[in-house]
């Protein structure tokens, strides 16, 4: 057999005569189930046949004559200078080292690889229980069976990616992959999507298949009111919010331990209850309570209703802002009275001091030379003591 070095670089062989003529293939690479087109040609040929053969070293083509029954080939071209064919509904098995022939003396033959990518199977995501109860240590696996080469697999919770752990393995001339992730669930997962991504080369986008995390978990509830200060004769609303998987249902309303003493001003409409007219026998705890088949919640509120006479016109807090203004006020006349005696004393002193020296002076202007004079002793002995 003889090579062609500037196959390499996919040149044509030069030619020499008959004897330095080589016939010319690319390799091939195929989806699997796609079609391959197999050309052998060459440059120069005096009337030499061209042969196409599979791995197994079976001819295929001679010429124009079919050599193999298979009818997933066919000849396209077939002359003294090209021999090409196709092999439609391609298979992994038909994977491997083509040859072209020219039957020269000797003969010469180059090689061509065709190369078939597994298509991998949509992804299928196991281990979901429906639903998982909060705690629960789960394990999601996404398996693709079929790729060639391995095909690569992604996770994703609500579009953000996470890492999984990656298995591979052969199966033939493909391969298996799985990739699995493995928590503990808790209430925020609940309604989390799960998405697992197969990427392959084979494969314009990739194939994606999405699970929807169930979680139950045990209720939780909270009471809303819709007055801050409730006072005699308003309308009142309490609202038991209740959060859990299943829906806490239904919800149950007391007071002080007992029912619900005036169920005519008192009315209970699903979560809601509704006092249409407030007075001063209302005051008490109220208490809602709801359940699943995870337990029991409940969660209260301590009613006090207002006399609006009580309250006045300013309201029950504004006694309490005055009190606190008239304190701020007297703290500040306090600072202020002993910030200006302390002043006061300083400035006194400081007279004093400047009339030292100027008592036993004759006239006024010794007076002043006196004054200046101790002053610029005071000075000097300032800085002798630093």
């Amino acid at each position: 057999m003889h090579s062609c070095p500037r196959q390499l670089l996919k040149l044509p062989c030069e030619s020499t005569g008959g004897q330095g003529q080589f016939p010319i293939t690319q390799n091939v690479t195929v989806v699997e189930g796609g079609t391959a087109n197999m050309t052998c040609r060459v440059d120069y040929n005096d009337n030499t046949s061209l042969q196409w053969s599979n791995p197994a070293q079976q001819t295929l083509y001679f010429g124009d004559k079919k050599a193999l029954r298979d009818n997933r080939i066919e000849l396209v071209r077939a002359s003294w200078q090209e021999l090409t064919i196709t092999i439609s509904d391609v298979s992994l098995s038909d994977e491997g080292q083509y040859t072209c022939s020219l039957f020269t003396m000797p003969v010469k033959t180059t090689k061509a690889f065709l190369t078939v990518l597994g298509v991998p199977e949509r992804p299928e995501i196991t281990g979901f229980t429906k639903p998982a109860l909060e705690g629960d240590l789960i394990t999601l696996t996404c398996t693709t069976l079929g790729s060639k080469p391995a095909a690569n697999i992604r996770w994703f919770r609500n579009d953000k990616e996470v890492q999984g752990t990656k298995e591979v393995n052969a199966t033939g001339k493909s391969f298996t992959v799985r990739s699995s992730l493995q928590f503990n669930v808790d209430r925020g997962d609940d309604g989390d999507a799960y998405t697992c991504s197969v990427e392959h080369v084979s494969l314009s986008n990739p194939y994606q298949t999405t699970e929807v995390l169930e979680v139950h978990y045990a209720p939780y509830l909270k009471i809303t009111h819709s007055l801050v200060i409730p006072q005699e004769g308003q309308y009142f609303k309490l609202e038991c919010d209740s959060i859990g998987n299943p829906i806490p249902e239904p919800v149950f309303w007391s007071k002080d331990g007992g029912e619900l003493p005036d169920i005519e001003r008192m009315i209970v409409e699903g979560r809601e209850l509704t006092i249409t007219t407030l007075n001063k026998t209302d005051n008490g705890t109220y208490r809602c309570e709801a359940s699943n088949h995870l337990g029991t919640s409940s969660a209260e509120y301590i009613l006090f209703v207002y006399d609006p006479n009580a309250l006045g016109q300013q309201g029950p807090d504004h006694a309490l802002i005055g009190g606190v203004v008239a304190v701020v006020v007297f703290i500040t006349l306090c600072l202020i009275i002993v910030l200006g005696r302390y002043l006061a004393r300083h400035k006194g002193t400081y007279l004093t001091h400047e009339a030292k020296g100027a008592e036993d002076a004759p006239d006024a202007d010794t007076a002043i030379i006196n004054a200046e004079g101790n002053h610029v002793h005071a000075e000097e002995k300032k800085e002798y003591f630093i």
